[in-house]
């Protein structure tokens, strides 16, 4: 749990950053790709991450300007990694701005519960890593080639000189 707002931002940094070159690695042609018939899609997985940032902080009456949770499923890679950058950007910048250390232990109803704010960022945190260990499968299925974000990609690892198992 985050008990300053430098704490939360240093794991947010990280985490985006991290979020911002998976999503960078996207192509058109991946956007489709899904696990099987009737799941969601790897440009859908990409840009609920997207509106999540604005969706669920607006809850807690951070005021920014980003993607809104209805927004359209853009129709290119690039255009969704744009629009992480943007409310990524907004985001930092309105937390920044709008809130001190003291709000994180203010509460709201998020989705019929009562958490903190410390809370809501760390389910912001977590939410964001559950989806992007989603895109990470979608993307390899794609053909995709991946970065390591806790440890070296099988590309990566490769490129030490690793063996890489089969």
């Amino acid at each position: 749990m985050y008990h300053t707002m430098d704490e939360f931002l240093a794991e947010w940094t990280y985490e985006s950053d991290s979020t911002q070159k998976i999503v960078d690695l996207l192509n058109d042609d991946s956007l489709s790709t899904r696990v099987s018939e009737g799941e969601r899609s790897l440009g859908f997985l990409a840009w609920h991450i997207v509106l999540s940032v604005h969706e669920m902080m607006s809850r807690v009456g951070l005021e920014f300007n980003a993607p809104q949770h209805d927004a359209a499923l853009p129709a290119t890679a690039s255009q969704i990694a744009q629009g992480y950058r943007q409310a990524n950007q907004a985001f930092k910048e309105a937390i920044r701005a709008q809130w001190t250390d003291a709000e994180l232990s203010l509460e709201h109803d998020m989705y019929g519960e009562m958490w903190s704010n410390a809370t809501t960022l760390n389910v912001l945190v977590k939410h964001q890593i559950h989806h992007r260990g989603q895109l990470t499968i979608l993307m390899r299925q794609a053909g995709l080639s991946m970065i390591g974000v806790y440890g070296p990609s099988r590309e990566e690892w490769a490129s030490y000189g690793g063996e890489v198992p089969e």
